[in-house]
C-alpha cells in the first residue's frame, strides 16, 4: 500500500524514471565473460577428442622430395605410357610386418651376441628387387640367376652350376698329390669393420660364409669375391632353444612345412649374389630333423649350390641327405675358436695340421674375431714348409668326393 501511495503521490514523469532504476540484468558483465571462456574450452576440448589429426594445431608444411638417379650415357627417357605397364607387371614383395626391427645376431662360433636393426626392405624384400643391382656385381653371370618374389636367386643354366662357376682359383691337380686344409670364417655381413678384416686381411684361399642380416650384406660380399675369396651363405635355422634363442627373421623352423620353409630359404638366397653354396646359421634341432632338412638339401642340389655344415652338432642329418642328391658337401672337424684364445687357437690348429696328413683333407672353421684373424694370417705362411696346401672350401669338397 505504501508503494502505491508513492506512486499516486509522483508526477509522471518521475514514475517512468524510478521503474527504469529498478530493473536489472540478470548477470553481471564478469559472468557473461566466465561463460563465453567455458564456451571456447568446451570447444577446443570437443576438437581435441574427436579430430583425429595427431598434430592438431601445430603447423604443417608438405614438402615433396625427389632422389634423382643417376642416368647411364645410353638411357632414354621414359614415357608415362611406358612406365605404366611396367608397374602393373613387376612383382611386388609381401608387406613387412613392422618399418624396422631389432634383432640379436649370435656372431659365428664365438657366441657373442650383436644387436643389429634390420628395416622394412630389409625384412620384406631383397636388396636385389631391381635386378640391374644383382646382375652387375662383380663377376656374377647373369645366366645363372632366376627372379623370384623377393630378388634373383641361383639356377642352373646352359650345364652350369654356381657351385663350380663360383668356386675359388685352385691348383687342384696340386692338391690333389698332398694334405690339404679348408678355413671358413662364418658370420660375416653383420659387422663391416670386422669383414673388412676378415676379406683383407686373410688370403684368399680362406672360404668367407655370410649372413643374410646386416645393412648391406651384398655389397660386402661382392667386397670379397673382388679380393677373391669364395663365399658360402650362411641359411638362418632353428636351434634347441627357438624362440629364447633366435637367429634372426626369416629363420627355417621344424614347425613349418616344406613350402613355407622353402619360401623363407629364397628371401635369404636372394640376398647377396655370387656364392658357391649354402651353410646353417645355428640350427642344431633342424639340421638334426630329417623332414624338414630334406627339402632344403634337395633345394640346394637342384639349383647347384653345395652344402657347409659347421659340425656344431653331432646329431646333422645333413651328410647323409646330401649323399643321397650328389650333393658337394663339407663338415668343419674342428672349431678353432671354440675357446677364443691364442694358445687354444694354435693349438688346434696343430690338431687341423694333423688331420689333414692322416686323412688327406681337413676343414677348420672360425669366426671373424680379432685374435682369430691374426692367428690365422700367421699360421697359413707356415703351411708351406709343412707340405700342407691350404685351398678353398670348394677344392677339399672336391678332394673328398674323389677320394
Amino acid at each position: 500500500m505504501a508503494e502505491a501511495a508513492d506512486e499516486l503521490s509522483t508526477p509522471l514523469g518521475q514514475k517512468t524514471v524510478a521503474r527504469t532504476r529498478r530493473f536489472r540484468l540478470p548477470f553481471t558483465a564478469m559472468q557473461a565473460l566466465a561463460v563465453l571462456l567455458g564456451l571456447v574450452l568446451v570447444g577446443f576440448i570437443g576438437v581435441m577428442l574427436f579430430n583425429d589429426n595427431p598434430l592438431g594445431g601445430e603447423p604443417i608444411a608438405h614438402v615433396a622430395l625427389r632422389t634423382a638417379l643417376p642416368a647411364a650415357a645410353d638411357d632414354k627417357p621414359t614415357t608415362a605410357s611406358q612406365a605404366e605397364p611396367a608397374a602393373k607387371t613387376a612383382p611386388k614383395p609381401p608387406a613387412a610386418a613392422s618399418d624396422a626391427r631389432t634383432v640379436t645376431i649370435i656372431d659365428g662360433s664365438s657366441g657373442k651376441r650383436q644387436d643389429v636393426v634390420i628395416g622394412a626392405s630389409d625384412t620384406a624384400s631383397g636388396p636385389a628387387d631391381g635386378d640391374t643391382a644383382a646382375s652387375t656385381m662383380t663377376g656374377v653371370d647373369p645366366r645363372l640367376q632366376e627372379k623370384s618374389r623377393y630378388g634373383m636367386i641361383p639356377v642352373v643354366a646352359d650345364g652350369l652350376k654356381p657351385f663350380t662357376v663360383y668356386a675359388a682359383d685352385a691348383d687342384r691337380a696340386k692338391a690333389a698329390r698332398m694334405p690339404v686344409v679348408a678355413i671358413v670364417v662364418v658370420g660375416l655381413g653383420v659387422g663391416a669393420a670386422k669383414t673388412a678384416d676378415a676379406i683383407m686381411k686373410l688370403p684368399p684361399a680362406v672360404t668367407l660364409a655370410f649372413t643374410p642380416y646386416g645393412a648391406d650384406p651384398g655389397k660386402l660380399a661382392e667386397r670379397a669375391r673382388t679380393q677373391r675369396h669364395e663365399i658360402l651363405l650362411q641359411i638362418p635355422m632353428e636351434p634347441f632353444d627357438y624362440p629364447d634363442n633366435d637367429p634372426g627373421p626369416q629363420t627355417l623352423l621344424t614347425t613349418l612345412n616344406g613350402e613355407q620353409n622353402l619360401d623363407r630359404l629364397y628371401w635369404h638366397l636372394s640376398r647377396l649374389q655370387g656364392y658357391a653354396g649354402i651353410a646353417n646359421f645355428m640350427g642344431a634341432r633342424f639340421v638334426s630333423t630329417e623332414p624338414v632338412m630334406q627339402p632344403v638339401v634337395r633345394e640346394a642340389a637342384k639349383r647347384g649350390l653345395s652344402y657347409f655344415d659347421d659340425g656344431s652338432t653331432p646329431r646333422s642329418v645333413a651328410q647323409t641327405l646330401a649323399a643321397g642328391q650328389s650333393l658337394p658337401f663339407a663338415r668343419a672337424d674342428f672349431t678353432i675358436d671354440a675357446v677364443p684364445t691364442s694358445a687354444e687357437i694354435d693349438r688346434t690348429l696343430v690338431k687341423l695340421e694333423t688331420l689333414a696328413k692322416e686323412r688327406g683333407t681337413a676343414v677348420g672353421v672360425a669366426s671373424a674375431l680379432p685374435v682369430s684373424i691374426e692367428r690365422l694370417g700367421a699360421w697359413v705362411k707356415t703351411l708351406e714348409s709343412k707340405g700342407i696346401m691350404l685351398v678353398p672350401l670348394t677344392t677339399a669338397m672336391l678332394k673328398s668326393k674323389s677320394g
